[in-house]
This record gives C-alpha cells, sequence and structure tokens, in this order.
C-alpha cells in the first residue's frame, strides 16, 4: 500500500534529520540489508545452477532423460533468479529500489508513472475515435 503525501513529507524530514545528525551512520544504513539479500539471492542462484549443471551430466551419463530435464529446469530456473536478482540490486549508494518493500516513493516517480498513463490513455482515445469515425 503506497503512502500518503503526509507520510511521505514525515518520512523524508525524519530521513533529512537522520542525515543531518549523523550522516555516517544513515548511509551505512542506505540500503545494505537489500544488498546483501539480492547477493546472497544471486550467489545461491549460482550454487542452484551448478546443481542443475551436476544432475544434467548424471542424468546423461545414467541415460535417465529424466533427470537430465530436472537438471536443465533447475538451471533455468536459477539462471532466471540470478538475472532477476542482479538488476534489482541497488548499487553501492544508492537508494533501494522503488518497487522494493519499505522503499519511500518520491513525488517524481509517481508523475512518471501518471504520465505514461496518460499517453496510454490518450492513445487509446485516438484509436477510439479513429475506429468510430470510420
Amino acid at each position: 500500500m503506497p503512502l500518503s503525501e503526509h507520510e511521505q513529507r514525515m518520512l523524508e524530514q525524519m530521513e533529512r534529520a537522520l542525515y543531518a545528525e549523523d550522516p555516517k551512520f544513515a548511509s551505512a544504513l542506505e540500503g545494505s540489508g537489500l544488498r546483501t539479500y539480492t547477493r546472497r539471492r544471486v550467489y545461491q542462484a549460482v550454487a542452484g545452477f551448478l546443481v542443475g549443471i551436476a544432475l544434467l551430466m548424471a542424468g546423461m551419463v545414467a541415460k535417465q532423460v529424466w533427470l537430465s530435464v530436472v537438471g536443465f529446469l533447475v538451471m533455468l530456473g536459477c539462471a532466471v533468479l540470478a538475472v532477476t536478482g542482479w538488476r534489482k540490486a541497488p548499487k553501492p549508494g544508492e537508494q533501494a529500489a522503488a518497487g522494493a518493500p519499505g522503499a519511500p516513493h518520491t513525488r517524481g516517480q509517481t508523475r512518471q508513472k501518471r504520465s505514461m498513463m496518460d499517453r496510454i490513455e490518450q492513445r487509446w482515445q485516438r484509436r477510439r475515435d479513429e475506429q468510430g469515425g470510420h
């Protein structure tokens, strides 16, 4: 559930106060939890990918097709997890991603989403008008 405007302002004030009071502590808290979580997730996915390769090879050696298929599916799933985890990981010094739980939504992100929705609605309306006119 998104925060209300008042809650967003209060959160921003608290963040500014924290940075003003103790900038070193604030920068240490700035997203290290999410960064650590995503890094751990990527490492687990890489380990799972290696297990999938081992299953694939074991299935080929034992001539068990089902084991090779399971190994391939494990590899595929782990590759998807690693790629999505890597893309979502915030860079050092960056704030947490906008879609992350607990991350504040800024006014610019909301405005950008609205403008995209406005453009889609305008296109839809234009198409309806063009089809209705013919």
